[in-house]
């Protein structure tokens, strides 16, 4: 579809713009779709961004933005209001203005894992989570789970004042749910979830002992490396239930969408739209995963500090 003078725009905004994915998946289901709109990548330095967001919001024709690194967390403080899951998270990932000008900022990441799970016929409300990693999109699944009416929230990881600071924000807009911090065994627990990079590379350790989760419970993986991680390998065998990284993105489209105002499609139809290159070897794994600590082993250490290193570079 061409651009034209009636083309609506979605600013997807980070720093730097040459692995984004989202223009790929979104403009073909607006062709698709026979919608005049198009997702722009848009790069812009953090000491630019404060000034950037609030101007590019004066475009009459700019339906919403997407907020990729490094400016997730900035954005809580630069608009005029904040949906709970990105208070919880302490990081927005889109951002609309609404009729009376108004900035409104959400997160999305937990809702598309737990659409992902709901779609496979798991139902989250009641059940132990246990999530391995409180960085940005372990705290935006905490989040999304807390919303949905889970039994007890078990977090960890590697910075312990992390997973405090999160399990705080929890119990401040959900104070029925029970959270507890500082173990990393999944045994007991009705799902659980790697929110970590580990998983990458060939070679990581594992995130938990998987010999402790229980044969029926749900496992979920953010790393998007390889569709089955090692993690996911070794819960299969166990006769886990399972969901992979990239479940989570599609899922999370159709929030946007509706964030956006539009009808949402379904995941499958996205990903048959989608022009997705192969990943290179050297992809990245997801945006704002904790560096959580895996096993209490100098192998699971070393690996980690590996894997972070790469993607603080």
């Amino acid at each position: 579809m061409l651009i034209d003078g009636h083309t609506e725009l979605i600013a997807h905004i980070g720093f730097p713009t040459h692995a984004f994915k989202a223009p790929l998946i979104y403009n073909p289901w607006f062709d698709h779709a026979g919608l005049n709109a198009r997702v722009v990548p848009m790069g812009c330095r953090p000491a630019d961004y404060p000034a950037f967001l609030r101007a590019v919001f004066t475009l009459t024709n700019l339906r919403g933005a997407l907020v990729t690194m490094p400016h997730k967390v900035a954005t809580v403080g630069l608009v005029d209001e904040v949906r709970p899951a990105a208070r919880i998270a302490g990081a927005a990932n889109a951002v609309r203005r609404e009729a009376d000008g108004r900035l409104v900022a959400d997160m999305f990441d937990g809702e598309g894992f737990v659409r992902g799970m709901r779609r496979k016929g798991v139902e989250p409300r009641g059940a132990g989570v246990l999530i391995v990693g409180a960085g940005g999109v372990g705290s935006a699944i905490a989040a999304s789970f807390a919303a949905a009416g889970v039994d007890t929230l078990s977090l960890f990881d590697l910075r312990a004042q992390a997973a405090e600071d999160l399990a705080q924000r929890l119990r401040q807009h959900h104070p029925r749910l029970r959270v507890r911090t500082g173990s990393v065994d999944p045994a007991g627990h009705d799902i659980v979830v790697n929110a970590t990079p580990l998983g990458m590379e060939p070679g990581d350790s594992l995130p938990m002992d998987v010999e402790r989760i229980a044969p029926g419970a749900f496992v979920g993986e953010v790393v998007m490396r390889d569709t089955m991680t090692a993690f996911l390998r070794a819960a299969q065998e166990r006769g886990c239930r399972f969901q992979v990284g990239s479940d989570m993105l599609f899922e999370q489209i159709p929030a946007y969408l509706e964030f956006f105002g539009w009808d949402s499609p379904t995941p499958e139809l996205l990903r048959r739209l989608a022009r997705l290159d192969p990943a290179p070897a050297c992809a990245p794994g997801p945006t704002g995963a904790s560096p959580a600590l895996a096993l209490a082993t100098p192998s699971a250490g070393s690996a980690l500090a590996r894997r972070c290193s790469k993607m603080r570079g």
